[in-house]
């Protein structure tokens, strides 16, 4: 499809979180509505409660329509954001900062929906979801780590990417949520050479022409020879060789106490476009400190784009008006700017 302006589907997360609030201050955004067209799953009666409780206020050209239900829309209104008012019997009773299995079945539903109509309906170019809560999806009988396997069951993606970009600095994984003890046993030449082709391709989605990444070791002192640890020196340099073959610009494996170092001084440039860590916490730590107001979550690998703020539902924020929505803004940011290049490659 191919609006005058991109459409990106949004859902609100956990009711009890910051996510309605987040999506509040992105509908009564200027420079995102000059951007793109916001298409809310969500609820209007807990919009208007978070909007009593914070002081942010609903747009009065708010268009609330009914769930489509994945079936072909012909006459959505192209002039103004767009909420699907889900029924949500229990938004009158949600105790914001708190975990309820209703927000997690909802927040569920959202996602489900979105994912739906964007596959079946072509109703979106681009899904951005407010953050959830693990726990609350738990106690809901939904049985995923998060929406990154959400995602992949939805679309039947076997392999997803999780990656994360800020300006500046970007770093992909190549173990998701694991333990930290299964990490080596998942590490394997085919999934990590998938990971660094992924992040490669993504690169370009952000505008890079020709990106430069940087694949960081797993064990202390890249192994040093193997005295440390074998996987840089049967998985990790043989996956780079192979990338390298295929043309992709990448160095590694790069010792990871200090692959960083770079962060040290605000006027510093990463020798990287984007790096890939082996499991969560190698990548997230120093993302994290670099960029935790304005990082974006970006899976890769699914039939369609996703993006989300790094962040969680931030419970002891919630409907107070004070989360910043910065990394919310950024995300609707990127995933435009995704669709755009998509357009433009054809």
């Amino acid at each position: 499809m191919s609006p005058v302006r991109p459409r990106c589907a949004i859902t609100l997360g956990d009711g009890a979180g910051v996510g309605p609030e987040l999506v509040l201050n992105a509908l009564s955004s200027d420079v995102l509505a000059d951007a793109c067209q916001l298409i809310v799953y969500g609820n209007r009666s807990l919009l208007e409660r978070v909007s009593t409780a914070t002081g942010l206020r609903i747009p009065n050209r708010l268009a609330v329509l009914p769930p489509c239900d994945g079936n072909p829309v012909t006459s959505l209104p192209q002039d103004r954001h767009i909420l699907f008012d889900f029924p949500f019997e229990a938004a009158s009773r949600i105790i914001p900062g708190t975990v309820q299995r209703a927000c997690g079945a909802q927040a569920f539903l959202w996602i489900c929906a979105a994912v739906r109509d964007i596959r079946q309906a072509g109703l979106a170019d681009a899904l951005v979801t407010a953050p959830l809560n693990k726990e609350a999806l738990h106690q809901a009988g939904i049985r995923f780590p998060g929406h990154t396997e959400i995602l992949a069951d939805l679309t039947g993606t076997p392999d997803p990417c999780m990656l994360f970009y800020s300006p500046g600095f970007t770093i992909s994984l190549a173990t998701i949520h694991e333990a930290l003890s299964n990490v080596p046993s998942l590490l394997a030449i085919p999934s990590l050479l998938r990971t660094i082709r992924l992040t490669h391709a993504a690169c370009k989605e952000f505008g890079i022409l020709s990106p430069r990444l940087g694949i960081l070791a797993l064990n202390p002192h890249a192994g040093e020879q193997g005295l440390f640890g074998h996987e840089e020196q049967t998985v990790i340099a043989p996956a780079l060789e192979k990338a390298r073959a295929e043309g992709i610009d990448a160095s590694g494996p790069l010792v990871p106490d200090t692959a960083f170092t770079w962060l040290r001084s605000p006027a510093s440039a990463s020798p990287f476009d984007a790096y890939v860590a082996m499991y969560h916490d190698q990548g997230l730590i120093p993302f994290k400190m670099a960029a935790f107001d304005t990082g974006v979550n970006v899976t890769l690998g699914l039939p369609l784009i996703r993006t989300s703020p790094d962040h969680g539902t931030a419970f002891d924020l919630a409907w107070q008006g004070k989360a910043s929505p910065s990394s919310l803004f950024s995300a609707i940011t990127l995933a435009v700017r995704m669709t755009q290049q998509r357009a433009h490659r054809g």
